[in-house]
């Protein structure tokens, strides 16, 4: 069982470790909802969810013309999970979950969309918390 939630903590929810995929995506739209590299999304069935306080919290913006959507936090706007519009997943952002899944990212989605900058991540130094100075 895993624990999810927003920043804020008004949304709180539980789900069962079970998931068909967990991609990350490079896609321009993904890059603009999130304001990062990539979405870390994973997926499972819907009903995989237990919202546990805040579900009436939750905002939805579903992309015109595209099937790319965004589920979020009304009070602190923290990614949330959401049902596809095809209705035969549900996806949940990686980071909104406060225990570590036991699947692991399977790959990068749409990488010739990535960000100009992303492909020099790998050379930056890695610090425990701000770096020193």
């Amino acid at each position: 069982m895993l624990k999810g939630s927003c920043l804020c903590g008004a949304v709180t929810f539980e789900m069962d470790d079970r998931f068909m995929a967990f991609h990350l995506c490079h896609c321009q739209q993904c890059r603009k909802m999130t304001g990062s590299a990539h979405a870390a999304n994973l997926f499972t069935t819907p009903n995989n969810i237990r919202w546990l306080s805040g579900e009436t919290q939750l905002a939805r913006y579903d992309v015109p013309g595209r099937t790319i959507s965004n589920a979020f936090c009304r009070q602190c706007a923290s990614a949330l999970p959401y049902l596809s519009l095809s209705g035969k997943a549900l996806v949940v952002p990686a980071g909104s979950l406060d225990d570590a899944p036991s699947i692991v990212p399977q790959d990068h989605l749409f990488w010739a969309e990535r960000a100009p900058w992303y492909q020099e991540v790998q050379n930056c130094p890695c610090y425990e918390g701000f770096p020193p100075g």
